[in-house]
């Protein structure tokens, strides 16, 4: 029997263009704020350490997301 391999896809815990009030608990290596949403990293540019923010997710990852600040 033919080894056919094994796929599978995560499901991502979060969607482009959700939002979310988060707060920033860290940096990342290129000075992005870090937060975390349902257990998964979301990068926010322009948010400091210490920031509660709205954010807009904007790309999804595999291991990560990137979001914007958003005005309410």
């Amino acid at each position: 029997m033919a080894d056919e391999g094994f796929s599978f896809t995560l499901e991502k815990p979060l969607s482009e263009g959700d939002t979310y009030e988060v707060d920033i608990i860290g940096e990342g290596k290129e000075g992005d704020g870090v937060a975390k949403v349902n257990n998964f990293v979301v990068f926010i540019p322009n948010a400091n350490e210490g920031d509660h923010v709205t954010i807009e997710i904007e790309e999804v990852r595999a291991r990560s997301a990137v979001g914007k600040v958003v005005d309410e």
